[in-house]
């Protein structure tokens, strides 16, 4: 699948998170966006490393706004799988923090190494100190990076650090790059001491064993 090429203006200021995600990306590479919202990450990217791509997305206002930064986006569902997309077909593919918002995380991520070379994903963690003061009261937690009342979240499967990488462990993904993060997007010596307590904010990079044999 060729890209088209993105006409855009000039690179705005990218959300922290999607500042360390840019990071991550080498130039002239191609790149599968999940969830892209208004196409910010792919504009900056196309501008400042001449990276090509295109975002999925579900919300129309969010695609009428990506369209007109001059981003290709193609209407879709990530629960709905990847399968208008062949086998690897990018360098990279990236989702944030809508992981805990799938209705089956493990097969997305299974889909993102089959349509990509590697994967980065993002997710508040559930294990975080503050999560767990609400949950020995007797409370959902409401937290910094979890903000949402029970009832109105979008959050279905949250998951902690530790969870995340097991699932990995289990599904044969390899974590080749990671950042733990507290609230501000910076790391420290509470996220090495103790990551599965003091991180809110967790950053994987993956790749799948077997594409590696």
């Amino acid at each position: 699948m060729e890209a088209e090429s993105m006409n855009v203006h000039p690179p705005e200021r990218l959300r922290p998170d999607l500042s360390l995600i840019s990071d991550w990306i080498p130039p002239q590479t191609h790149i599968l966006d999940l969830g892209c919202g208004e196409g910010a990450l792919l504009a900056y990217l196309h501008e400042e490393r001449g990276v090509t791509g295109y975002g999925l997305e579900i919300d129309e206002d969010e695609i009428a706004a990506a369209v007109a930064r001059g981003v290709n986006v193609i209407q879709g569902d990530v629960d709905d799988g990847l399968q208008q997309f062949a086998t690897g077909s990018f360098d990279f593919v990236v989702m944030t923090q809508a992981l805990q918002a799938l209705q089956r995380p493990d097969l997305a991520i299974g889909e993102m190494l089959r349509v990509g070379r590697t994967a980065i994903v993002t997710f508040p963690n559930f294990g975080h100190w503050m999560a767990r003061i609400d949950v020995l009261g007797g409370r959902m937690p409401r937290t910094r990076t979890m903000p949402d009342n029970w009832y109105d979240s979008d959050n279905i499967h949250l998951c902690t650090v530790r969870d995340f990488e097991t699932l990995c462990q289990d599904n044969g993904w390899r974590i080749t790059r990671r950042n733990l993060l507290n609230h501000d997007h910076q790391d420290g010596w509470l996220q090495r001491f103790s990551p599965n307590l003091f991180t809110e904010i967790a950053v994987y990079m993956l790749e799948s064993e077997q594409r590696r044999i």
